[in-house]
């Protein structure tokens, strides 16, 4: 691996060490939504995230950070970590396995390193420069998406339909009902498995840049695709299309494109 999947890696095995004691026990939690909305955040987001910077300060003092929970810190340095220390607080309050680890590497712009990381279930997925691998119990094992040219065929996920508009739903209702089999509330981890030749699509909408960074390059080197609903590269519209085969990509954008921003 390089320098920086390396240290990845190791930034992984940071937030798993804070954040799995947490996990079906007791944190204090707050809620950070406006009015009408719920968006909490628990204790274990807040330290692992602060773990996290403490060592890209230390290792590497040039970077810039972006998370969740302590914002922007250098954002437009050449090299950018990007962090969501725990994407599926609700899961992690459920306790629910579904919960995952984000940490990308942006550089010039661009993800070029990515991790989901699960930690009960002691699970790195990393994607980079040198490939895709899932780390685990001290083995590797290289991480590839499967073939799946038609999406009469596929199997597709989001997390959760009521978090689309209106014109969201209606496509991805019209994509749903193409597909073999849909399933939901995987948050991050569907990428995953995306990743692993499991899952063949996800779409999601109204991602924010630490929600989709770190998927990028584990899609990417695992042999798949991500774009935003226009099929062109994710951006700020917060629409994400993953797809292990880009057979579907436009099977599925036929219809996505009617809603993309």
């Amino acid at each position: 691996m390089t320098e920086f999947e390396l240290f990845a890696a190791e930034l992984a095995r940071e937030a798993a060490r804070v954040s799995l004691p947490y996990f079906r026990g007791d944190y204090a939690q707050s809620d950070k939504g406006g009015p009408g909305a719920f968006d909490p955040v628990t204790q274990a987001d807040q330290e692992a995230e602060a773990a996290l910077r403490r060592l890209i300060a230390a290792r590497y003092p040039d970077h810039g950070v972006i998370g969740e929970e302590y914002g922007e810190d250098r954002p437009d340095a050449d090299h950018v970590w990007i962090l969501d220390p725990i994407d599926g607080t609700r899961a992690f309050m459920a306790g629910l396995p579904l919960w995952t680890n984000l940490i990308a590497l942006r550089v010039e712009g661009r993800p070029t390193v990515g991790v989901i990381g699960q930690p009960y279930l002691d699970e790195i997925f990393l994607g980079g420069p040198s490939g895709a691998r899932l780390l685990r119990g001290g083995t590797e094992t290289a991480l590839a998406v499967r073939p799946c040219p038609r999406l009469n065929d596929a199997l597709i996920a989001t997390t959760d339909p009521d978090l689309f508009t209106g014109p969201e739903l209606g496509a991805w209702t019209q994509v749903r009902a193409a597909a073999r089999l849909a399933r939901l509330g995987c948050d991050a981890y569907a990428y995953a498995m995306l990743a692993a030749g499991r899952i063949d699509l996800v779409a999601e909408s109204a991602l924010k840049v630490w929600d989709w960074s770190a998927l990028v390059p584990v899609i990417e080197a695992a042999g798949g695709a991500v774009s935003n609903w226009r099929g062109e590269t994710p951006d700020g519209s917060g629409q994400i299309l993953a797809v292990g085969d880009v057979g579907i990509r436009e099977q599925a954008l036929v219809t996505l494109r009617r809603a993309a921003l």
